[in-house]
């Protein structure tokens, strides 16, 4: 992607291997995959990398035939994509694939935000929250794979950085599609200046609502709000809105959830 061009530019003067032309043959001829040798800057340049843009997308022309076999097993593509979610193992994948051609045709970069998954129609785009520490990134899967029974998704190494489990090489994760459609959105309601206050406010609005109520310190405030979603747009948070009216929980402050 054209905003992420620096990337690239950067990471093939780290990395040999970068600069090699997209290779379909010999994709499984290095014995071990491997993360690149990077300065802390650039590490800490990936942990950071903006999510790529969420779009409509239609599938490849390759990459999704009904069935395929890999190592004697076949398996199924998905008919549709939408409202896909699974909770799984992730792994990630690096420098024994950089270059070399994805199942949608496009050469994998490890530096990118990407992700090769078994079933899904490719290419489409899944938030990923690694569920030990709840960090998420949006990616777009390309690619097939990973060929493992205990994993659900094979992330880029850029990915596997984001959400810092690089150096443990797998992560239990949540994976859900997403499009240009679902746009999802954040409810703040009330401010309280006492804890407790905020954490009684929590067990009402919860027990009441029947949704998962977080309280939320707004930075640089010792003033406390509470917390739902993501949730879709529409009668879910307009019932909550109302709720909240009927509970005199004070104002509702709604945000979109940032891709």
């Amino acid at each position: 992607m054209r905003q992420l061009a620096w990337v690239a530019l950067l990471f093939g003067l780290l990395v040999g291997c970068a600069s090699q032309a997209p290779r379909e043959s010999g994709r499984y001829d290095q014995d071990q995959d491997a993360a690149p040798i990077l300065t802390p800057a650039v590490m800490e340049r990936l942990a950071n990398l903006p999510n790529p843009q969420v779009l409509d997308l239609v599938p490849s022309s390759r990459g999704n035939p009904p069935t395929y076999n890999v190592w004697g097993k076949d398996y199924q593509v998905l008919s549709t994509s939408e409202g896909y979610s699974e909770e799984g193992n992730a792994s990630w994948y690096g420098t024994k694939f950089h270059g070399r051609l994805t199942s949608s045709g496009e050469p994998f970069d490890m530096f990118t935000l990407t992700a090769a998954h078994r079933s899904l129609q490719i290419p489409v785009f899944a938030r990923v929250t690694n569920l030990a520490n709840g960090k998420s990134t949006i990616v777009r899967i390309n690619d097939r794979g990973p060929f493992h029974s205990n994993r659900i998704i094979d992330l880029s190494f850029a990915a596997a950085v984001k959400l810092d489990f690089h150096e443990a090489g797998t992560a239990r994760v949540r994976v859900e599609t997403i499009s240009e459609k679902t746009q999802k959105y954040l409810v703040d309601v009330g401010n309280f200046s006492d804890l407790q206050q905020a954490r009684l406010a929590k067990g009402q609005l919860s027990a009441t609502s029947g949704v998962e109520v977080d309280v939320v310190r707004t930075q640089g405030t010792s003033i406390y709000r509470l917390r739902i979603g993501p949730m879709v747009s529409g009668a879910p948070i307009e019932r909550l809105k109302a709720l909240v009216a009927t509970l005199g929980l004070g104002r509702v402050i709604i945000s979109a959830v940032d891709y």
